[in-house]
């Protein structure tokens, strides 16, 4: 598989992992009166986002700031999905210009080649 594409797909699970870790004590009355348990999904995130970077810096041959430019964006959009999904959040107009600003980023660096 390309480096990119599983970078940005463990990078997309740990960001969802880490939505449900953060939101979910707004929806889940068990994860509310228990943050220190749900602090412990940080261990399996950390490892899936420290593989995500592994994998996309691999792809853009040792380049930081692809990996932290697409994981930022990726961030931005699962979030905005999520809380649509799951809070039922409208996008206001100010958040529809960030999600299109996000993948404008996510994009840039895909698909321009230095």
């Amino acid at each position: 598989m390309n480096k990119l594409i599983l970078g940005i797909l463990l990078g997309s699970l740990a960001q969802i992992i880490t939505f449900f870790q953060f939101q979910g004590q707004f929806k889940i009355e068990w994860m509310k009166n228990n943050p220190f348990i749900v602090s412990f999904l940080g261990v399996p995130t950390a490892y899936l986002l420290l593989l995500s970077v592994k994998h996309i810096v691999a792809h853009y041959d040792g380049q930081l700031w692809p990996s932290r430019l697409i994981g930022f964006g990726m961030g931005m959009v699962i979030f905005i999905v999520m809380s649509k999904l799951w809070f039922n959040e409208d996008l206001s107009a100010k958040t529809l210009v960030c999600l299109v600003l996000a993948t404008i980023i996510i994009l840039i660096q895909i698909f321009w080649k230095i």
